[in-house]
């Protein structure tokens, strides 16, 4: 029977590869993969070969149906993204979505993701929260802080360095300047850092400070 497995790959470290998914890779019959290069690098690190082919979110409507055709005539096709688990801001769903309506059986592989270690890191409640993702660049971003400004649970979302100040400050509109928040920063890699404080606190700091790397926001909910 033909299978899709979702590998989750290091956002950081290395080492923070499962043996399983070593498996996969050597198992698999090729791989759809978000950047080619980045998975290319992994591979060669692992000392694994094998064929690689762009799947990302420029050429996955396109690509779609062929994708579904070669995937049946394999006993199992992977799919990475170029850091983290696939679906998870990354592309995956649409081609999940379509295996399971052509029968094809689908497999996550647990494993890196940054969300979750900013999440249980920043010291506010983890048991129920929200994960928004990205925040949309310019229209509804300020209707999706207002809605989430009322949130009773911990709120986790993802922002780019050069947008983070500018965003901590307009959600000092909604949320007031004195709720909590953390802001992690290039989980688990070398310059891993994590800010606590205010709103106000930390969009001071940020706006003389621009960071740099992957962001995690974490935003404490009204109910804590």
């Amino acid at each position: 029977m033909a299978k899709l497995a979702l590998l989750p790959t290091p956002i950081g470290n290395l080492e923070d590869i499962t043996l399983r998914t070593i498996r996969y890779f050597n198992e698999t019959a090729f791989i759809y993969a978000e950047d080619t290069r980045m998975t290319k690098r992994l591979l060669d690190h692992l000392g694994i070969q094998k064929k690689i082919i762009p799947f990302h979110a420029h050429n996955e409507h396109k690509m779609l149906e062929k994708c579904i055709e070669a995937i049946q005539g394999e006993e199992l096709v992977v799919l990475v993204s170029d850091a983290g688990t696939p679906g998870i801001s990354d592309p995956g769903f649409l081609l999940v979505r379509a295996a399971i309506q052509n029968s094809i059986q689908v497999e996550c592989l647990p494993g890196p993701t940054a969300f979750v270690p900013a999440l249980v890191a920043s010291g506010f409640p983890c048991e129920k929260f929200v994960y928004e993702g990205f925040l949309p660049h310019k229209k509804g971003k300020q209707t999706r802080l207002k809605i989430l400004s009322q949130e009773e649970r911990t709120v986790v979302l993802y922002e780019s360095p050069h947008r983070l100040a500018k965003t901590l400050e307009q959600m000092q509109e909604f949320f007031g300047k004195t709720r909590e928040v953390c802001v992690a920063r290039e989980i688990s890699k070398f310059y891993e850092t994590y800010h606590r404080g205010t709103l106000e606190e930390l969009t001071n700091y940020f706006i003389n400070t621009p960071p740099k790397g992957e962001i995690v926001v974490v935003i404490k909910g009204l109910g804590d």
